[in-house]
């Protein structure tokens, strides 16, 4: 059974275009992708942090995700994860913080 993959973007192109890329590169290494809102092995979240509506969009998602699946892989990337890892690292589930430089 593959594997099962979902990815959510907020913000900017860049952001979404990103996303496209990472679905790309995991189904070609055997994962299948699914909606984000079904439960998945592993989710990964591409944050902004333009407003703080923004900030506060990302941390819902992020929280969602963990209620999915609380056994999932929780990758968060993105402006958000650059800016605010430490605010980020206070969620309980979210296994890997991943700024835009890394």
């Amino acid at each position: 059974m593959k594997k099962r993959i979902a990815i959510h973007s907020l913000g900017c192109k860049l952001n979404y275009a990103e996303g496209s890329q990472l679905v790309t590169k995991f189904t070609e290494n055997g994962y299948a992708t699914v909606d984000f809102k079904t439960t998945a092995d592993v989710y990964i979240i591409n944050t902004c942090t333009v407003t703080a509506s923004a900030d506060r969009k990302s941390r819902n998602i992020i929280r969602q995700a963990i209620k999915h699946n609380p056994d999932a892989i929780i990758v968060v990337t993105g402006c958000y994860a650059q800016i605010s890892a430490e605010e980020l690292s206070r969620i309980k589930g979210i296994d890997y913080i991943i700024g835009n430089f890394n």
